[in-house]
Parts: C-alpha cells; structure tokens; sequence
C-alpha cells in the first residue's frame, strides 16, 4: 500500500474541481423540483462505482469499443452544454420517459461521474498510486451527498430569486466548461 497524504490531497482537490458539485446545485434543485424526490444515496453509490471502475477499466473499455479518451470527452462535452443551456434559457431539454426519481442519469452519470471527471481519473492514474486516487474518489463521494442530500436547506437559505440568479450564473459557468472541454479534446482529436 503506498498511501500518501500529499497524493490524497491534490487528487481529492482536482476531483473537487472538476465534479464541482456546489455548481451543480442549481441543475441538482431544477431536477428535484421536476422529478419531486432525488436518491442521494443511489446517486453518490452509482458516481463512486462509475469512478473507482473507470480507474481500472476505462481506458481499456474505451479502446475495446474504438473510442478515445478525447472523443469520449467530446461528447460528455455535448451532454455538459445542453444541460448549461437549460440552465441559463430557462428551457426543458432533458425529458425521462418516466421521471420518478433523477438519481443515475443525470445526477450519477453525467454531472457527478461526467466525461470531465472520468477523464481526469485517467489522468490521474497515470501520476499517483490507485489507492490514493480511490481515497480522493471516497472524500468527494461524501461532500457530494452531503450536498445532495441537503438541496432542499440550500433552496430555502438561497430563495427563489436567489437561485434563479446562481442557476444563470453556474450555466454560463458550465457552457465555458463544455466549451473549453470541446475545444481542447478536438485539438487532440484533430492532432493540433
């Protein structure tokens, strides 16, 4: 076992930046109020379980079917953009067939274990030890359901104009990231 404090950090930080789980919160109270309940629970087990398998398996999963890391990235891209859009137009793009509760897609899959974060474990894993990077997955795991599970405390502190404001201000957030997502994985893609 080579655990080491420093690893555990910046791996934990990094994740925390790119799942970015306090942005997600607007999109986290949208879908609530859409679906009436969302499984904490069942959304964080399904991210950490997304995470720690694409740590092991991703990069072969990927190549097996022919897709690369940065067309993979690519389209998480796509799925980051319309629900930014969303967001800042105050439209309904994502429709479930049957919406009883939104705890794995689109909570688990693709805003908690997006392309963004399944990305940078693969890149993770090319610097630190799995188990310091499993370690960093748990500690994000944890702050995001802490996060989940308290949306609706967060709603009420914030207020409805509140959230109309923040939810704006994290979509234009989140359409710079789908951009900047995009334009760096077709560089790579096209080999510029």
């Amino acid at each position: 076992m080579n655990f080491n404090i420093k690893e555990i950090v910046t791996a934990s930080m990094i994740l925390f930046a790119v799942i970015d789980i306090l942005g997600s919160v607007p999109v986290i109270i949208s879908l609530r109020s859409k679906v009436g309940h969302i499984q904490s629970e069942k959304a964080s087990i399904v991210a950490a379980c997304i995470m720690v398998a694409f740590l092991f398996v991703g990069e072969s999963i990927l190549g097996l079917i022919g897709i690369d890391v940065n067309s993979f990235a690519v389209a998480g891209a796509f799925v980051i953009f319309f629900l930014a859009l969303e967001m800042v137009l105050g439209i309904t793009l994502f429709k479930d067939d049957e919406p009883e509760s939104a705890s794995v897609v689109p909570i688990a899959f693709p805003l908690i274990a997006g392309a963004g974060t399944l990305t940078s474990i693969l890149a993770l894993r090319a610097e630190y030890h799995v188990e310091n990077i499993i370690v960093a997955i748990v500690v994000n795991i944890i702050f995001v359901y802490i996060v989940l599970k308290s949306s609706a405390k967060i709603e009420r502190v914030l207020g409805k104009n509140g959230l109309s404001v923040i939810r704006k201000v994290f979509g234009v957030i989140l359409l710079a990231i789908a951009v900047k997502l995009f334009a760096t994985n077709v560089n790579q893609m096209l080999g510029n």
